[in-house]
């Protein structure tokens, strides 16, 4: 569906298509344990996020340089701007890729040499945020933030993402305050697998302006109340949360329900890669299995752009709500 969309919950590396991997490795000399893509494509089937997690950082292997991460970003852009992308707002896992020697500058410069030219070259605006790893410890989040400060005028903001049971929000409260003062925007996923308990904690205690996923808020009417009160926005994923069995079928997802109570939700596509589909195809999967009419399609394409971090713009975020009021489906 190629209605103009922001996308707000995208991994960079969750876009590592197999047959980019299989490129990377051959160029980098890595040997991956899949004899070709369609056996590397059979390894997608996922039981939770943890079997998802395990295969996402194995194939990280194949990023090693600059031209590597700017090939991956390329290549998302490319396809996002096809599927009615115009305004992008990335994460990346720099801890991911520090423990396997790359450092932050690589991988930085790298996502830039493609993020910097990706008006010109895709239509496409984009702003980069630097995820936490929430299994990791809290010290190396900080020393994270700490190795990212020369490069703070290519990041906007602070995620928080990986395992997330049994690693609540309140962990990461001395980062994020770290974060507050340096002026970074703030995001981070709760309840995806995690309880609406964490939901709350990341507003209290993270300060977050965007909750990622958020779908477990509808366990708690209070919460839900809150949400909507506050127009907090949340980045759900659908396709994701069938890959990743939060979900039994996309026609049980609430999406429905949480639209007509009046949160701000966004459509966004997670790690495209392994989920099964980019920005455009979590569109056109809700419409088919949830039956949205094209008004909602429409609000769920202008709740992206006014949930973006645009404020440093706000002619360009007018120009793309008007070019969501005058798609004609």
């Amino acid at each position: 569906m190629s209605l103009p969309k922001a996308e707000l919950h995208l991994h960079i590396e969750g876009t590592l298509e197999p047959e980019l991997a299989f490129e990377l490795a051959a160029r980098n000399g890595v040997e991956l344990p899949y004899a070709a893509t369609d056996e590397l494509r059979k390894a997608y089937d996922f039981e939770d996020l943890q079997s998802f997690l395990n295969l996402y950082y194995e194939l990280m292997a194949v990023l090693r340089t600059e031209r590597d991460f700017e090939d991956l970003a390329n290549a998302y852009l490319a396809r996002a701007a096809a599927q009615g992308v115009r305004h992008a707002e990335i994460f990346f896992d720099p801890q991911a890729h520090l423990a396997r020697g790359v450092g932050m500058g690589t991988v930085v410069e790298g996502l830039w040499r493609a993020l910097g030219r990706s008006a010109e070259n895709h239509g496409v605006s984009t702003q980069l945020i630097m995820c936490f790893l929430r299994d990791e410890s809290a010290e190396s989040a900080m020393e994270t933030l700490e190795a990212a400060k020369p490069y703070l005028d290519r990041i906007v903001g602070v995620g928080l993402d990986s395992a997330e049971v049994g690693h609540p929000p309140v962990k990461f409260r001395e980062v994020y305050e770290a974060a507050a003062a340096l002026g970074l925007r703030r995001v981070a996923h709760a309840g995806e697998e995690g309880p609406p308990e964490y939901i709350a904690e990341a507003l209290d205690v993270l300060g977050v302006e965007r909750i990622d996923h958020g779908l477990r808020c509808v366990e708690s009417p209070e919460l839900v109340e809150r949400l909507v009160r506050d127009r907090v926005p949340l980045t759900l994923c659908p396709l994701s949360n069938v890959r990743l069995r939060t979900v039994d079928v996309l026609g049980d997802h609430p999406l429905p329900a949480m639209l007509d109570a009046g949160l701000m939700c966004t459509v966004n596509s997670d790690d495209p890669a392994y989920f099964g589909g980019y920005a455009g195809d979590n569109f056109d999967a809700v419409q088919k299995a949830l039956g949205l009419s094209e008004e909602r399609l429409r609000e769920l394409a202008r709740n992206s752009f006014l949930a973006s971090f645009l404020e440093h713009d706000e002619e360009l975020r007018a120009r793309y709500l008007a070019e969501v009021d005058a798609y004609e489906f």
